[in-house]
């Protein structure tokens, strides 16, 4: 079974973070997260991933200079100008030649799906495509999805207005697709699989979906990757597990290290404390600092004190300053 992993994105929400990296290189739980969703694949049977990429090669094939990630050999699609979800599917399957039943996911997206449970549901149903269905509390940032009884699509509305959904179930970043729905994909222009592809295929009710109760993280915020770091930590997920200090860290004396992670070859001075927080590799914080619910990746000062920051490699903040919700530097427009 070969999957298109969908890593083209350009990480704008989670800016400062990926002025440098693309996001799927982002480390969670101290591996970047593209080897935490290939090897998730690789468990439910996937054999080979093309990466559908349009931003910043470079990063991938210099973190995979063999071509193989997490044991699954690696296919490169490289989109010459963006051409949106449905867009990068289609060049990425001609690019590679897929002339079969494959699968796609979402690189943003962190979950415990048995891919091969998906794929068997698929081919019991006679889908044309099926979605990976997971119930939230907010669907309207997602595309909302209505199930017949037999799992066939009724209705998919992609981020519809609160209070409208229908169904708290949504799209969770992970299809089935026979060859044939890369017809349906026109060639040459800039095509969303949410707002074309898939309404198309209801139409005809070729669309199915199977909801599961699996963990899923949308990880394009900084909240949510936080989040997403924390939980490796906390045991929550189902094959995955991490230490709070990586091997590689120095951490000074009469440390405080509460609930947070601080990444490899990251730097911690004398009588810090960090709180609810993630420190990423070559992060660099000064004596006496205390950050709480923040990302670092840059430097910070001694005596600064931080609160729901986003502070980028290229971040510096001050001795003693006090920052609260700020990302460092501003995002780059």
């Amino acid at each position: 079974m070969r999957a298109v992993l969908l890593v083209g994105g350009f990480g704008t929400r989670l800016r400062p973070l990926t002025h440098y990296i693309p996001k799927p290189m982002l480390p969670v739980g101290h591996r970047p997260m593209i080897e935490l969703v290939v090897a998730q694949l690789a468990l439910g049977g996937v054999t080979e991933v093309v990466l559908a990429l349009g931003f910043r090669p470079e990063p991938f094939r210099a973190a995979f200079p063999d071509d193989v990630c997490a044991g699954v050999p690696l296919t490169y699609a490289v989109e010459p100008e963006p051409l949106d979800t449905a867009g990068a599917i289609r060049f990425a399957a001609e690019q590679a030649g897929i002339d079969e039943t494959f699968v796609v996911v979402n690189g943003d997206v962190l979950c415990d799906l048995d891919v091969s449970r998906l794929v068997q549901f698929h081919r019991a149903s006679g889908a044309e495509g099926t979605l990976h269905l997971t119930a939230v509390e907010n669907p309207s940032a997602f595309g909302v999805v209505e199930l017949d009884d037999n799992g066939s699509v009724r209705r998919f509305v992609e981020k519809p207005p609160p209070g409208t959904e229908q169904s708290n179930l949504i799209n969770a970043g992970t299809y089935v697709l026979e060859p044939s729905v890369i017809a349906r994909i026109p060639a040459g222009r800039k095509v969303s699989i949410e707002r074309e592809t898939f309404p198309a295929m209801v139409l005809d009710h070729t669309l199915f979906g199977l909801a599961t109760d699996d963990y899923w993280m949308d990880t394009g915020q900084p909240p949510l990757y936080l989040r997403a770091n924390l939980d490796v930590l906390d045991g929550h997920r189902r094959h995955l597990s991490c230490r709070a200090v990586a091997e590689s860290a120095q951490v000074g004396g009469d440390v405080r290290i509460e609930h947070s992670l601080v990444g490899e070859g990251a730097t911690v001075g004398n009588r810090v404390t960090l709180r609810d927080s993630v420190l990423l590799p070559g992060a660099r914080v000064g004596d006496d600092a205390v950050i709480e619910s923040s990302i670092v990746a840059g430097t910070v000062g001694n005596s600064a004190r931080l609160s729901d920051c986003v502070i980028g490699s290229d971040g510096r903040v001050a001795a003693a300053a006090v920052l609260v919700a700020s990302r460092v530097p501003a995002p780059i427009a």
